[in-house]
């Protein structure tokens, strides 16, 4: 972190002379390419919603943590997040429905649990209030480090399964054909997510994270000539607006969180009208 820090210090920019400026710039230089590689595979796969999901699943897990005295809740909420995705996962293979129909049962019934347990017994409901509008000003060395440690696993993920995780997504049948363990890698997918979503929470919001796990790949795919060409636009993109939205957030000290997501709304806009262009 020294090195940061005094790589921070060389700017000469004002804000950057703020430790809690340096790690929130730092974390958003981490997270921002993983909620855009995640976001190529959700929007692929048409689970636009799921990252919305088990944001409620880890907010549950976050309250389940509050009344069992942890210190930590966050540790819950990721347990819980996980535990949601493999059964999503479960049940997703074994029925009929849709998976924007599963995605809603899970949904809504993590976020009904969760609102129910805290408020069990009249708890104040504020407590979490930080939880839903995030606050990456907050983000300490420790949890950066992790949050790296996740950054180098996703991308050994997409190093080794980039194409199967892919073609699962588009077609499970062909990907299942040509021995793809189609289950299997559409559970380490969403576990993945549980992971990124229940640790990014905190920082980022509930209320917009699943915003910035759509946008940076549909605002992509509006220009994208190929599969590289999506991959890099959703990273890039996810990187500038995030960086923009901390620094805007900054100066006009408004939510981090939000800011960034208006900023990816906005690259969505410019790109749609640049769309016919590049086909």
């Amino acid at each position: 972190m020294s090195i940061w820090y005094a790589l921070c210090e060389a700017t000469h920019l004002e804000f950057l002379h703020m430790t809690f400026m340096k790690n929130a710039l730092l974390a958003v230089l981490i997270l921002a390419p993983l909620f855009g590689l995640l976001s190529t595979m959700i929007v692929t796969g048409r689970m636009s919603f799921f990252s919305d999901a088990l944001g409620h699943s880890g907010f549950t897990g976050i309250a389940v943590g509050v009344l069992c005295g942890a210190v930590q809740p966050i540790g819950w909420a990721v347990g819980l997040a996980v535990l949601f995705a493999l059964l999503f996962s479960f049940v997703r293979s074994r029925s009929r429905q849709s998976a924007d129909t599963i995605i809603g049962v899970f949904s809504s019934t993590a976020v009904a649990l969760g609102i129910f347990i805290a408020t069990l017994g009249g708890s104040s409901f504020t407590k979490f209030n930080k939880y839903l509008i995030g606050d990456i000003l907050s983000v300490t060395p420790g949890e950066i480090g992790r949050l790296a440690l996740v950054l180098l696993g996703v991308a050994l993920l997409w190093i080794f399964a980039a194409n199967r995780l892919f073609l699962t997504a588009v077609h499970p049948q062909l990907a299942s054909s040509r021995g793809i363990p189609t289950e299997k890698t559409q559970a380490l997918f969403t576990v993945c997510i549980a992971v990124v979503v229940t640790l990014a929470m905190s920082w980022v919001g509930l209320m917009v994270i699943n915003s910035l796990l759509v946008l940076p790949a549909a605002s992509s795919r509006n220009i994208a000539r190929n599969l590289r060409e999506y991959h890099l636009f959703s990273v890039l993109g996810a990187l500038f607006c995030s960086i923009g939205g901390l620094v805007t957030a900054y100066y006009l000290g408004c939510s981090a969180g939000a800011t960034i997501a208006l900023y990816l709304a906005l690259y969505f806009t410019v790109t749609f009208f640049f769309r016919n262009t590049r086909q």
